[in-house]
């Protein structure tokens, strides 16, 4: 599921945590709001270690709280939630964190 609404400049997408890969929606999701292949991008490895991050969000799944990872991507804000949440936000905007 993912959804763009100019009002807040993001656009969320969702993976399952238990068997989808948190870096592959990161990658799908900043495409898409950049307009481009996902494979144009540059390497999302250059700005955080895509097999670490998808260990998080499937080991942080088995928690009762939910985990963020915030990051730049793209010169794009990217927040990766542990529950199956991708938001891309762009840096000027003003998105609650909490």
């Amino acid at each position: 599921m993912s959804s763009f609404d100019d009002g807040d400049v993001s656009f969320v997408a969702t993976f399952d945590p238990t068997g989808e890969r948190a870096s592959t929606t990161v990658v799908t999701a900043v495409a898409a709001v950049r307009g481009a292949d996902p494979a144009t991008l540059s390497p999302l490895y250059d700005v955080i270690e895509p097999d670490a991050l998808d260990s998080l969000c499937s080991h942080a799944d088995r928690s009762d709280c939910v985990h963020r990872l915030w990051f730049t991507y793209e010169g794009l804000d990217v927040c990766v939630r542990s529950d199956g949440e991708v938001r891309v936000v762009a840096p000027s905007s003003s998105e609650d964190t909490t």
